[in-house]
């Protein structure tokens, strides 16, 4: 123990007495005794007034004392070779790969500092089934989150079990020939393979968190039996300051998540540099998990150092490990054991004469905690089977470990993708692996033969583990979907009632939570404002999910839509975090391969918090093959009164397209909404297809039209007629396209031009702009691959193709979203959009100042009908008169 005493000590020998007393404890009762008495005595001081702050730190040293080391079962000697294999044949993938021309890059430092954790894991920890499970849940292990960098390894680690053949590491980064490995962990890429996307550093913490919990939640209501399954990420020390990573470790202990284990690698240095050079990021990050309620395990030496350790009794090398920054530990691995002889323990006489007797390379010998597969595996063991609580491990590495000069512990070592041929050889050495000096050069793979015990040792542990992982399954039964019938109530005209498609929405969902095949399925989530969105009345139908249920009595309890915690809960309304509620909308979204149970998450949210704010999340969904519905509410640029520039969403749609799997709407009528949610459960989980949908909703409240005949296809496609003009001479005819809140404007656009300049319109609601584009953009790529077979139309050119009046779209979008069809618009085309920023006032007033209000719309058409000749070109002067429209009015772009 440390017996250096601090200065301020006035009787060291009552001191000396107390610690003798509470090492008699310690030996006697054990630890655990000792805090329980050390806890009572703060306790006691605090009530007499003293003054106590807490400190979250220990001592710089492995939490797990050897004493209390859980011994590592297995061949040791087999594992070593095999973790030798791995290494070289994950550094041969991405050396090989940059000896070939493009230099594709990739990483082999992150990985070389890990290796130990990952085989440790795949030895003895990550489970691929449960065997001893229920029989529903025995094919589905833990959910492993891999650091993003180190998927070499895992690919290595596969080939040597056979699921990854020696062509695919060959062909590592080179995908397109459809032979290839990706870069990093993309399900979307390799569907049986990858789990989960998480080289987007910080948003695997934060999965993770709200996976666990999800897997709690299905427990909780029985939906999936309660099973010891765990859920482990591994991440980076540099990555903890990615706000995702320690954002939401309050609620993992908040809720108890002793299903999730989180390993940083503390390898000390981020992508460029060292990570806390000035400080020391175990330290920091043991604070912070510990502050918010983890259990925390430091693994930072190795068991070269047990024996100095048990031999310092003064403390002093405790001290100067205290000491030592960061920086310091970085710069001792990246030269020599003289040089850390010299500046490590040379500092203090006595700690030189500690080691006098061990040789330079004795001394280069003293591992980190991180390398020590003993260490580790005492470590996972703990965390394994500890409860109540969430674990971290901060174990400490050396970036680049083994690759010697080539980059240990080098400033450089991330870019680090090609080595010396020297380098190679050293490596091979180190590895001790069969393979010539002649062919070194080349870099081969090393695989030894099936029937070598190492690989029979392998195969064994594999199968023990109930297979290899990761492995992403998705082969689950698909689901009975309702009838569109089961929203007729939502399919008529609403004749004098007025609603918004967000009251729609919540009837949807009111309907669907009440079907007897998948309404137990149905996940809705919210952030919060659920009373903005009209959902409190489900608060006291569904619950809203907490572990503990409701312990209070809430003070609404005397109402009829009281707010109703329940263990059972459906609702999970996570608080005002976005990013939470989306990866709990993930993990929901990806339950059909995580759990074999398909969910049916529908996360409603403002539309300007959604894919503004979560929208890595969002792409990393669909690269899971998420299925889902996400809901923008309060959706447009100029239907959310006074709220302003913040709260204004006149973009999200265009960014919704940028994800290719996503299927985005924008729906103006409740019967649109019903087709759409419909088809979208059909394709989701009656047909399995690896789409999500992104649908805005308004809280704009106006009439609503019953569900035009024969109208389904073309709603779902992206454009349908719903108005003609009744008149009888018209002097010209035009074609107004409207979606979401702008649809109204154009509806009463036609009403001022069949009125004012006997003009006869023909109204469109084009439900996703989105997906008129992508159809228009697959026939002009088959037309220009297939010159000579007859050319597809799309959907938009049928619609708008019959005749040469020129077209009108408006919405309450960025021009972006409806210029993306003009290509497959065959006559003159015309955009109003909301392009700027937000302002507060009314809805009115709002679509005047961005032009895209129903005088606007009209004037465009005049425009666009003069243009062609179809009326006189004083007509848009007399509109612009008459409606007061403005020439010099300011630009709302405002730049």
């Amino acid at each position: 123990m440390n017996n250096n005493i601090i200065s301020s000590d006035i009787d060291p020998e009552e001191t000396r007495e107390w610690q003798d007393a509470l090492e008699t404890v310690i030996s006697a009762a054990g630890p655990e005794r000792a805090h329980f008495l050390l806890e009572k005595l703060i306790d006691q001081a605090r009530r007499g007034g003293a003054y106590l702050p807490y400190s979250a730190n220990t001592a710089y040293i492995n939490t797990i004392p050897p004493s209390r080391q859980q011994p590592s079962p297995g061949n040791h000697e087999y594992e070593a070779r095999i973790r030798s294999y791995v290494r070289w044949n994950a550094l041969a993938m991405v050396v090989r790969a940059n000896r070939k021309p493009g230099d594709l890059g990739g990483h082999i430092a992150s990985f070389a500092s890990s290796a130990v954790f990952y085989d440790v894991g795949f030895n003895h920890f990550f489970r691929g089934a449960l065997p001893d499970a229920p029989d529903e849940a025995k094919e589905y292990g833990d959910l492993v989150y891999f650091q993003g960098h180190s998927a070499p390894g895992v690919y290595a680690r596969a080939f040597l079990e056979g699921r990854i053949s020696e062509e695919q590491l060959d062909n590592f980064r080179a995908e397109t020939g459809g032979k290839g490995l990706p870069s990093y962990p993309h399900p979307w890429l390799m569907p049986d393979f990858w789990q989960f996307p998480t080289v987007s550093m910080g948003l695997g913490p934060i999965m993770a968190i709200y996976q666990a919990r999800f897997m709690r939640y299905l427990e909780n209501r029985e939906l999936i039996p309660t099973t010891d399954r765990k859920v482990w990420a591994f991440m980076g020390d540099g990555e903890m300051d990615e706000p995702e990573s320690l954002g939401a470790i309050s609620l993992a202990a908040r809720e108890g998540l002793d299903n999730l284990v989180f390993v940083v690698n503390c390898n000390l240095q981020r992508l460029d540099g060292p990570v806390r050079g000035n400080g020391k990021i175990i330290q920091e990050l043991e604070a912070v998990f510990r502050g918010a309620g983890w259990n925390v395990i430091k693994v930072i030496w190795g068991s070269y150092w047990d024996t100095l350790l048990y031999q310092d009794n003064q403390g002093l090398l405790r001290r100067r490990m205290e000491e030592a920054l960061d920086g310091d530990y970085q710069t001792y691995r990246a030269n020599s054991g003289a040089y850390i002889r010299e500046h490590f323990f040379g500092k203090y006489p006595e700690l030189k004469a500690m080691v006098a007797s061990m040789t330079d390379e004795d001394i280069w010998r003293l591992n980190r905690g991180g390398h020590d597969p003993h260490k580790v595996y005492a470590a996972f063991h703990e965390a394994f089977n500890h409860r109540g609580q969430p674990t971290v491990i901060l174990a400490k590495t050396i970036k680049g470990y083994g690759m010697g000069d080539s980059g240990q512990a080098r400033n450089t070592a991330h870019q680090k993708k090609k080595i010396s041929d020297e380098s190679l050889r050293r490596a091979r050495d180190r590895f001790r692996l069969p393979i010539k000096d002649e062919d070194v050069d080349s870099v081969p793979f090393y695989k030894p033969p099936a029937s070598s015990p190492e690989m029979q040792y392998l195969q064994e542990r594999t199968k023990a583990m109930g297979g290899g992982v990761p492995a992403r399954k998705s082969q689950v039964p698909a689901l009975v979907v309702p009838p569109l019938e089961i929203f007729n109530a939502l399919l008529s005209d609403t004749g004098e009632r007025e609603i918004s498609t967000t009251m729609a929405f919540v009837r949807i969902l009111s309907v669907l939570v009440r079907d007897k095949n998948m309404g137990a399925q149905v996940v809705p989530i919210v952030p919060d404002e659920s009373r903005t969105f009209g959902m409190e009345g489900m608060f006291r139908q569904l619950g809203i999910y907490s572990r503990h249920g409701q312990l209070y009595r809430p003070e609404d309890a005397d109402q009829l839509m009281f707010y109703r915690e329940d263990k059972k809960g459906q609702i999970l309304q996570e608080g005002i975090c976005e990013a939470g509620a989306m990866s709990s909308w993930i993990a929901a979204a990806t339950s059909y391969s995580s759990y074999g149970l398909p969910m049916l998450p529908f996360y409603i949210f403002y539309s300007m918090f959604g894919f503004q704010r979560i929208g890595d999340l969002a792409w990393a969904a669909g690269d899971m093959r998420a299925r889902g519905f996400l809901l923008g509410a309060t959706s447009g640029r100029t239907t959310l009164n006074g709220e302003g520039l913040q709260h204004e969403d006149g973009h999200s749609q265009v960014q919704a397209q940028l994800i290719p799997n996503c299927m985005s709407y924008d729906p103006a009528f409740a019967c649109e909404l019903a087709v759409i949610v419909q088809d979208g459960m059909r394709r989701m989980l009656q047909e399995r297809e690896d789409v999500f949908y992104y649908i805005t909703l308004l809280n704009e409240n106006y009439h609503h039209i019953a569900l035009p005949e024969k109208s389904n296809e073309n709603i779902l496609r992206g454009l349908h007629c719903i108005a003609v003009s009744e008149i009888k001479k018209p002097a010209a005819t035009v074609r107004l396209l409207g979606s979401g809140a702008i649809l109204q404007e154009a509806l009463a656009a036609a009403d001022l031009l069949a009125q004012d300049f006997n003009v006869a319109a023909t109204t469109y609601s084009a439900t996703s702009f989105n997906l008129l584009a992508r159809d228009g953009n697959d026939c002009a790529r088959w037309n220009l691959l297939h010159p000579t077979d007859k050319c597809r139309v799309s959907h938009a050119e049928k619609l708008l193709g019959g005749d040469a009046s020129p077209v009108v779209a408006a919405t309450d979008y960025v021009r972006l979203y409806a210029e993306q069809i003009r290509a497959f618009v065959p006559t003159r085309y015309e955009v109003l959009g909301t392009d700027g920023f937000g302002r507060s006032d009314t809805r009115w007033n709002l679509r005047r100042h961005f032009e895209v209000d129903r005088y606007y719309i009209a004037y465009a058409a005049l425009v666009a009908l003069a243009a062609d000749g179809k009326v006189s070109t004083k007509l848009p002067t007399q509109a612009m008169k008459k409606y007061k429209l403005s020439a010099d009015a300011p630009n709302p772009l405002g730049v």
